[in-house]
Order: C-alpha cells, then structure tokens, then sequence
C-alpha cells in the first residue's frame, strides 16, 4: 500500500501494479543541454512503447551535462552522474532500463552507471541538429567555431559575421552533427549493439527518430521477459567491434577514454594496446567533418551506420549480440549504400589511416593517442623544439603574443591539463595556433598535451599524454627548446633529453596546490585515474550489480 497508494496521485490505474515490468526511463533533458532539448517529446514516445508492450513506465531525471555551458569541464562530472545513474536504478523498483543520451558525456556516463547494475538496458541516442547553412555554404557545428576563431585572428571574418552564423549553425534540436564526440559517442551505442539499428544518425527533429523511440520503448519490456542483461550485449567482442566502427567513421578520440571506462565497469579487460590493434588496419570511410565534407544528416540518407558496419564485416566479430535480439551481422547485412561520396567503399575508402593512433615512448610511458584522420600528412613524422604552457591560463596569456619565440616547425606543449590538473581533462589540447603564424598562413602545427580534444576539431593534436604533469608524468619535466620526436608510424612519442637530466628536472618538481578541500571536486582529485584507465574513479571500477536494498519502511 505504501508504494501504491503514492504512486496513484499520478493518476496510474491499479491493473498496472498487476507485476508486469517497470522501465525506468533514464532521461538527460535540460535547457542547460541544447543537444538533449527535445528529450521530453521523445520520452513521450517511450513511454508510449513501453505501454504497448505491457510494460509500467516511470521517467526519472539525472544530472544533465551540458557540454557547451558546464565550467571548468563536464568531464569533471562524467563520473558523478554515473554514480547518479547507477544508484537511481539500484534504489528504484526498475525491471529495465531506457538511457536517453545525446551530448558527448551523457552518453558514457549513462552507460557506465548502468553497467554497474547489469539490468536489462537499452539506449536511444537523442541524433544529430540538422545541417548548419551559412551564405551558401554547409556549417559544421564545433568545427566551424574552430574556424571562424582563427578566421577572427587573422581578418578573415568579422563579430558580425560570426554572430550571423552562430544561427546558421545550430537550426534544430540535437547534438553536434559533424562526428564530434556525441555522434561518435551514438555510433559507438549502436557499434556495441546497446541501440537499435540507425540510432547513430537519425536527425533529431526527424519523425523517425520519434519512431525508434517508440520501438526502443517496446523492445525494452521484451528484454526484461528475455533477461537480456547489459553485461550479455558489451562483451570484449563487442568492444572490439565498436573500435573498428570508430575507425571507420573517423571519430572522435574521445571514444578511447570511455571506452575504457566502461569496459572497466563490466570487468572486461580492454587496453589502449586494443584501439592501436585494432585501428591500424581499418581505412576510414566517411567523409564528414571535421575529417572530410559532410555532414550526420548526408549520413543518414546515405544509409547511416549500417553500411559502414557492412562494409568492413571482414574486420568484424559478426555473431555478438545486440538489443533486438539479432547479431550484428544480421542487423546490417542488408544495409544499402544510397551515396558513395559520404560513405565510400571499403575499396575505396576516403582515407587510409581511419583508426587512434597510441603512441608511446619516455614523454607518454603509459600512451598517448593521435587520430591521424583529422592530421596533416607531413606532420606524422616529426622533430621539433618545444614551446612550453604551463597550463591553460599561460597559453591564453602568451599564445598570441607577438615575441612569443615560435615558428612553423616548433611543437607546442600544454601541461597540467589532465584528469587532476585541470581539473576533469578538459578539451584544450586543440589549442588554437598563435596569430602571427596563422597571419602567416600556417594551418597546423604539432601539438601536445594530457588533455582532451573536441571531437569537431582537427589537426596534428598529441593527446591524454599518460601519466600527466600534475602528478609528476615525464610532460612536467618539458622545457622550452626541448627537441621531441614524434613518428606516428612507428607509434612514438620521444623527448630527446637525457635520463639524468631529466632525473636532475624530477628533484626539482613540486605538485600544485590542491584543487578543493571539500566537495565532489575533492573526491574527484583524490580518486580519479589516469587517461590510460578510462578516467573513472578508482572505487567506480567494477559493479554492485541489480540486487533489491532492505526496505524503507
């Protein structure tokens, strides 16, 4: 009576307590988070799925992470809604799960807090804006701030220009539609079989993505009669083949550190040495931006993400699991390329090299990753002297200095950017270049960091460099007018300085203060991983599972 009789002031009549299944509806809406603005509609859809099933739908909201908006870093709160997540779905009486994700960290943190309970789940991705449009040119969202930024430096564009086209540039509801970190992140939902087929690219305002959220709220309540748990969908297996999907469609580096971290929660082991593994054979083949020419909602009518995954199906573990109940060979093996200039064949593809390059060497012992995709060719192999930024406040003060001493060859090193440096690994390491040299028509430079890089952004970005300077990892001990080596094909990442040297430099070293004294962001700094181990908290690893707490009353 206690739970029922509350539960009635909703209006739930009393046949639904009748023991059919209760699907929490994990929902990320906020007006904080433009990418997921339009989840209350769709979780409408949900629910209404959920219904035709014969299941008992109850919403629940989490802490929203609103990529664009959140200081210093929604990186720094991943962790924490996982924690929300898991515990919402442990305390309530859930049967199954829907995870409603869309801009970049909803997605992994949801996912991890759920793995971490191993119900029945499934996930819907919120899809992508509609194409950015601008005075008769196509917009990348992310991408072309980067752009208009450096074009501002230089004279090349003006305020008002940028003003005109921040409109252009985000036309709809939804998340990023250039393969940023959440249209990675959706890819990755379906790569690892958590989503149904075309949950990637489906736009966020398109009927059909009110659709799939309906069939996700039905399929969902099958699951839970299946007992088709979290744990039987991402297997090792399942990991790899996300890997390969992520090469395939030239995603964000990003991926790698959630990645990890989920696998982490589920207790499958799965290294940095996996990603180079695997991504070195594994061409990319869309041409979207930041790496390429089109856009997420070109993707979709080209036949989204089934047809990339058909296409390398040599590559792939074709009998995992995913949420339909099918394998994921089965769910794509009639997938039609409907555009060849978005999606190129395997045979063809738009560029060798689609795969996250992990480098190693004395700068990186633990690695550091590179996505060559969004490089520039002759950069791959390089030496240069460094020129050192403490941390983020330096660079901004001196990046555009005009005696900033720098030329086009130089490598540009950011320290103290990290998991606890910052804190919460913030996405700095695509730094812009220093004016006087893009006044001088230099596009790109060699740039290095323990931090993260947007997914919308592009160039040759040295990044999550492991350990990192904040807790003594060798980019602490960088000077200027260090020599560095980096050779992405021989996957190295070299500072050309002595070890006694260097030994010398290490006496010399003092962490920085400590962050807080108190609070989440205390937590945070007293327990977070490193780059190489996914970020998580190093009390999150693993899960409590699903089972019933004692009663409240």
């Amino acid at each position: 009576m206690i739970h029922r009789s509350w539960m009635k002031n909703q209006g739930i009549p009393h046949d639904q307590f009748d023991g059919r299944p209760v699907i929490g509806i994990c929902n990320t809406w906020s007006q904080a988070t433009p990418c997921n603005a339009h989840f209350r509609e769709l979780a409408g859809h949900i629910r209404d799925g959920v219904l035709e099933a014969g299941g008992f739908p109850l919403e629940f909201p989490v802490m929203s992470l609103g990529e664009t908006m959140m200081r210093p870093t929604t990186m720094l709160f991943r962790n924490q809604v996982a924690m929300d997540v898991e515990e919402s779905i442990r305390a309530n009486p859930f049967d199954g799960v829907v995870l409603m994700m869309g801009c970049d960290k909803t997605t992994p943190a949801l996912i991890m807090g759920a793995a971490s309970c191993d119900l029945p789940t499934i996930g819907l991705s919120g899809g992508p804006m509609l194409n950015g449009r601008f005075r008769g040119q196509t917009l990348g969202s992310g991408t072309h701030v980067w752009k208009f930024t450096e074009q501002l430096k230089t004279g090349a564009c003006t305020v008002q220009d940028m003003i005109e086209a921040e409109a252009g540039m985000s036309r709809s509801a939804g998340h990023c539609m250039t393969m940023g970190t959440a249209s990675t992140m959706a890819s990755m939902v379906e790569a690892l079989g958590l989503g149904l087929p075309t949950n990637a690219a489906i736009p966020a305002v398109d009927a059909q993505r009110k659709v799939l959220a309906r069939m996700v709220g039905r399929r969902i309540v099958a699951m839970v009669h299946e007992d088709l748990r979290l744990s039987k969908i991402i297997t090792r297996q399942a990991l790899e083949n996300a890997v390969l999907v992520n090469g395939a469609i030239g995603g964000s580096t990003n991926a790698v550190v959630h990645l990890l971290a989920i696998a982490g929660r589920l207790g499958v082991q799965f290294t940095l040495d996996d990603w180079d593994r695997l991504g070195r054979d594994v061409p990319c083949l869309l041409n979207l931006m930041p790496s390429g020419q089109y856009l997420m909602e070109d993707f979709y009518f080209a036949g989204g993400l089934p047809v990339v995954i058909k296409e390398i199906g040599a590559f792939l573990n074709k009998d995992t699991l995913t949420v339909n109940g099918k394998t994921i060979w089965d769910n794509v093996k009639d997938a039609v390329n409907y555009d060849t200039a978005v999606i190129t064949p395997i045979a063809t593809p738009f560029k060798p090299n689609g795969g996250i390059a992990v480098l190693r060497g004395n700068l990186a012992p633990d690695g550091a990753v590179l996505k060559p995709s969004a490089a520039t060719p002759r950069l791959l192999r390089h030496r240069g002297k460094a020129v050192v930024f403490e941390d983020s406040d330096d660079l901004n003060r001196r990046i555009d200095d005009p005696a900033l001493v720098v030329d086009a060859d130089s490598v540009l090193v950011l320290k103290n950017c990290g998991p606890k440096g910052y804190p919460g690994f913030p996405e700095v390491g695509n730094f812009a270049l220093p004016a006087k040299l893009l006044k001088q028509g230099v596009t790109d430079m060699v740039r290095i960091s323990d931090a993260r890089m947007s997914g919308t952004a592009y160039g040759t970005v040295v990044l999550h460099a492991s350990p990192e300077a904040a807790v003594g990892g060798p980019l602490a001990l960088i000077q200027n007018g260090d020599v560095i080596e980096l050779d992405v094909e021989k996957r190295t990442l070299r500072l050309l300085v002595d070890d006694q040297q260097l030994a010398a430099r290490r006496a010399r070293w003092s962490p920085a203060p400590a962050h807080a004294d108190r609070g989440w962001v205390k937590l945070y700094c007293d327990h977070v991983m490193q780059a190489h181990r996914g970020a998580d908290l190093d009390f999150l690893v693993g899960g409590s599972g699903s089972a019933v707490p004692r009663e409240s009353h």
